[in-house]
């Protein structure tokens, strides 16, 4: 059973007429989990991509970029919401559908010239990745690439990223579904 089969879609949440992708299904099925992570850790293995750490996103990429960082032997950096580090931290704003968000790393977290994978759950607008990739390059890292579960490649995210010069790999695609 391949890994989109395993991810549940909740119609009208949070809003009438969004598709929902969650992906705890896939997470608390063991099976899922695993595959998600061989198989990201095989198209690291086999495409010989140059990063030196793995930096997840607040909270799904924690559990992701863990894994690899596990697997892939390599370290892990969190971005995280406003106020939950305890050291000298960087922001970085970002625009919501309705409104601002913000996410913060120690200032500290990625060496200068450090390449990063960054790593989320899922593709949609691209706004958390971007805001994620601005964090790493103000502490002077690089990003090697954005790696996701799920693709949303209708709202736009992946093209985005990728206009910006970033490159994307992701799992699965709900496309027009």
């Amino acid at each position: 059973m391949p890994i989109k089969s395993r991810i549940r879609t909740i119609p009208d949440y949070p809003k009438k007429g969004i598709m929902f992708r969650d992906i705890t299904t896939l997470l608390k099925d063991p099976v899922g989990f695993r595959l998600v992570i061989d198989q990201m850790t095989q198209h690291y293995l086999e495409h010989g991509m140059d990063f030196d750490v793995i930096v997840g996103m607040e909270a799904r990429g924690f559990i992701i970029g863990g894994a690899l960082s596990y697997t892939l032997g390599k370290g892990f950096v969190p971005i995280r919401k406003p106020g939950k580090l305890p050291g000298d931290v960087v922001g970085q704003e970002y625009q919501l559908e309705y409104g601002t968000d913000k996410v913060e790393m120690h200032t500290d977290a990625v060496v200068q010239g450090s390449r990063v994978l960054l790593v989320d759950d899922l593709l949609a607008t691209g706004g958390t990745a971007l805001a994620g990739a601005a964090l790493v390059e103000k502490v002077g890292g690089i990003i090697s690439e954005m790696a996701f579960i799920v693709n949303l490649p209708d709202i736009g995210g992946q093209k985005k990223i990728e206009s910006k010069g970033y490159n994307v790999f992701c799992l699965a695609e709900f496309e027009g579904e």
